[in-house]
């Protein structure tokens, strides 16, 4: 076996304690280092470190490192030489590895140094190897592996428990099951060299959505995925036998990005962005689209004409008026069309629906494909009503709510803490979305919010899927004067 083809020896056992779930603002509060080194225990090493500023009550209660605990302790920039130093040429070893990785990165930038490793997230080995089981956040794993610790939820014995981890799999997992598991994990992320270096170890592993920006900053392509750092690198694989990826991947010289919880505020900030800043490599005929619906009800019909069902642009409907709308089109043509389907298929008139014009009877009429209320043979009002039940699948759902809520939207992600997770809240009214707030002052600016909104048919497509795939939804209703956020 080849020395690339077998498995690290020098590897540091990583974890740390921290304020909170974001690396952009918040900070480490504790580290803890094990290293080995061919098989051998060179060094167990742990600080607790000052944050400056306040640990919140909660996570003092999860961790129980208190305020009075790190006021003596040095700030990350007095120890981040020596940190950098035992963490050194080895592979960057944790559990749910990106959290602990891009805390180290904001701080070693913090203190003007540079750091980057290759990182085996134990969370994803632990997948690869065992994808029997569902659960594998580090409580989960120890159990199923009959491993202890006596300081949990401590940096240092974290960090042992994962030492212990990796040498129990070695024990007892075959070699080269172990390293094809190994390999897939560390699976290293390239981007081009036209883009800043360090870029694919700042890109989280979480549900996100993202920009690629090109010259002048002009917006050129708008995505989500469930791995922000998986989905941004793939456009830039190697061998993409997708020209329009390749041409967009020469381009793109900026890049940016929005974490989220979950998937629902990916798709709903995702859209937003589309429609508001039309992205030159996103399909122009979604952004450029005009959605129109089937609404009911329109008493401009002529004589002999159905007064059921006209196509109608979705912008022009009123939400009061959403429970007599059927389906959801990209344009006039396509709902006329899905009308006119509809028709074949239930043996409806197309001059009574007002698709067919001339005098007489109407085409499908004469080879026995209409019943004939082109011609009084069939009352318009059975008509009309046989359209209503052939349309009725279609009917647009009634917006569930008393009005203005926020759903909350809270991030499940194997081997962060609960405690650490983080939780955002949507707005929305009626089938639109006003954005997205973290805080019950940010949630309290949407009270301010009074302009008048219109239906999104976008946000509705997203919406109802979302409450279809979970009937238990968490939401507050924002007509309250109080709202709790946590």
């Amino acid at each position: 076996m080849g020395a690339a083809e077998a498995l690290p020896e020098d590897l540091v056992f990583v974890d740390l304690e921290t304020t909170g779930a974001r690396a952009e603002i918040d900070r480490i509060t504790e580290v803890g280092i094990v290293r080995v080194s061919a098989g051998e225990l060179i060094e167990e090493w742990s600080s607790l470190v000052n944050p400056e500023c306040l640990i919140p009550p909660y996570i003092e209660a999860f961790t129980g490192i208190s305020n009075d605990m790190v006021a003596a302790a040095p700030r990350f920039a007095e120890i981040a030489a020596t940190v950098r130093q035992k963490l050194h040429g080895a592979v960057f070893v944790a559990h749910n590895a990106r959290f602990d990785y891009s805390f180290l990165r904001s701080e070693f930038l913090k203190a003007d140094i540079g750091f980057s490793a290759r990182v085996l997230c134990t969370v994803k080995l632990s997948r690869r190897l065992f994808p029997e089981h569902v659960k594998h956040n580090l409580d989960a794993v120890m159990e199923r592996n009959g491993l202890s610790c006596s300081a949990r939820h401590r940096a240092l014995g974290d960090a042992k428990v994962l030492h212990d981890l990796w040498f129990k799999l070695r024990r007892e997992v075959a070699e080269p099951r172990l390293l094809a598991a190994v390999q897939a994990a560390l699976g290293e992320h390239k981007l081009p060299a036209h883009l800043p270096p360090g870029l694919a170890d700042d890109l989280p592993e979480g549900y996100g959505v993202y920009r690629f920006f090109g010259e002048n900053d002009a917006l050129l392509y708008v995505g989500r995925c469930r791995s922000l750092r998986t989905g941004v690198c793939s456009h830039f694989a190697d061998g993409s036998v997708r020209s329009k990826d390749r041409r967009l991947a020469d381009q793109v010289r900026r890049i940016d990005w929005v974490q989220t919880p979950g998937e629902l505020g990916a798709m709903l900030k995702e859209s937003e962005w589309i429609k508001t800043r039309k992205p030159l490599y996103n399909r122009r005929g979604k952004i450029n689209a005009r959605p129109h619906t089937l609404r009911a009800g329109t008493s401009r019909a002529p004589p002999g004409r159905s007064n059921v069902v006209a196509a109608v642009a979705v912008d022009e409907v009123e939400f009061s008026d959403l429970n007599q709308c059927y389906g959801m089109f990209h344009s006039d043509k396509d709902a006329r069309k899905a009308l006119g389907d509809i028709a074949n298929a239930k043996q409806l008139c197309l001059k009574v629906l007002g698709l067919e014009d001339g005098a007489g009877s109407c085409l499908a009429y004469q080879v026995e494909k209409c019943k004939g209320a082109c011609i009084g043979k069939e009352p318009l009002m059975l008509h009309n009503m046989r359209l209503v039940l052939a349309l009725s699948s279609l009917k647009l759902k009634a917006w569930p709510f008393p009005g203005r809520i926020a759903l909350r939207e809270r991030e499940v992600r194997g081997g962060l803490p609960e405690a650490l997770m983080r939780t955002d809240l949507h707005v929305v009214d009626h089938w639109a979305y006003l954005g997205t707030a973290r805080t019950e002052e940010e949630l309290a600016a949407f009270d301010a919010q009074s302009s008048r909104i219109e239906f999104d048919a976008d946000v509705y497509r997203i919406l109802v899927r979302y409450f279809a795939n979970n009937p238990k939804l968490d939401w507050l209703d924002l007509r309250r004067s109080e709202r709790p956020v946590a």
